[in-house]
């Protein structure tokens, strides 16, 4: 299995007043990676491709108190 390539939005920025808050993505092999940023070897939260477009979508309609 090869090693995952996580990723996080480019609006993230890179650092300093709070440019590194964010979670990253990755595509693995059972799934779409979540982990948080500034805790990656915390663990990730994995989703089925159809769960990960779901949450992506009720995040952009704002459906959820994020």
């Amino acid at each position: 299995m090869s090693t995952p390539i996580w990723r996080k939005s480019l609006r993230s920025g890179t650092g300093g007043a709070g440019g590194e808050e964010c979670v990253e993505v990755a595509a693995l092999v059972e799934g779409r990676g979540i982990r948080d940023s500034k805790a990656p070897d915390a663990g990730h939260l994995t989703l089925t491709p159809t769960s990960f477009t779901q949450l992506i979508t009720r995040v952009k309609r704002g459906d959820l108190d994020l």
